[in-house]
């Protein structure tokens, strides 16, 4: 069974929805992010990041990073569709977007919402968080082909690239306006098994 360490509006959000698509077993615990556990020593044994999520797998290894567990959860159950086999052309392209979200889309986010982590002075906060709106609104514009016709990735088979995409679309709202990006929202959120993760992470 697996072990997701999870919070409210975190990287989590994908990888239980991934282990729910899999229908793969697995517990959640929660971190309280207000009291600053991910801060303490014995998260700190998990993830010396402090970072949320942590998932602990059958048999006790430590991962982090979100989008290296959805690659592994996809991997672990190829009959899911969560991804296409390894060493195939439609595993790379899937790979590419992947990791083009993780490390472009994910990291801009970072630098809209934590826009101190990125400068020493107070007077390069605003400049920060504004080229990080800028270049949201770059990359985000470059999914509108590979998310067409859609409305996932694949098509009509959603994969472990959607809800990805989903919980970063809802880190940046004024992307949802998109046609490719509201047609991947509205196709996710019509799945009971997105709705119930969805529910948790973004209370009220």
């Amino acid at each position: 069974m697996y072990k997701l360490y999870w919070a409210e509006n975190t990287g989590a959000f994908a990888p239980e929805v991934a282990m729910v698509l899999a229908g793969a077993p697995y517990e959640t615990v929660l971190v309280d992010w207000d009291a600053k556990e991910h801060w303490g020593a014995e998260f700190r044994r998990l993830n010396p990041m402090g970072q949320v999520p942590v998932l602990v797998l059958p048999g006790g290894r430590i991962m982090t990073e979100s989008a290296a567990m959805m690659q592994h959860l996809a991997d672990s159950h190829p009959d899911s569709g969560l991804a296409p086999p390894p060493g195939s052309v439609a595993r790379a392209e899937f790979d590419r977007w992947l990791f083009f979200m993780a490390v472009n889309l994910y990291g801009a986010d970072l630098r809209y919402y934590y826009p101190k982590r990125f400068t020493a002075e107070e007077a390069g906060i605003a400049g920060v968080k504004q080229a990080a709106a800028d270049e949201l609104d770059r990359l985000f514009a470059l999914l509108e082909k590979p998310l067409s016709p859609g409305p996932f990735f694949a098509g009509a088979q959603v994969s472990a690239l959607d809800p990805y995409l989903l919980m970063l679309t809802d880190w940046y709202p004024p992307v949802q306006d998109r046609p490719a990006v509201a047609r991947l929202r509205q196709a996710l959120m019509e799945i009971p098994a997105v709705q119930g993760v969805w529910a948790r992470y973004q209370p009220g």
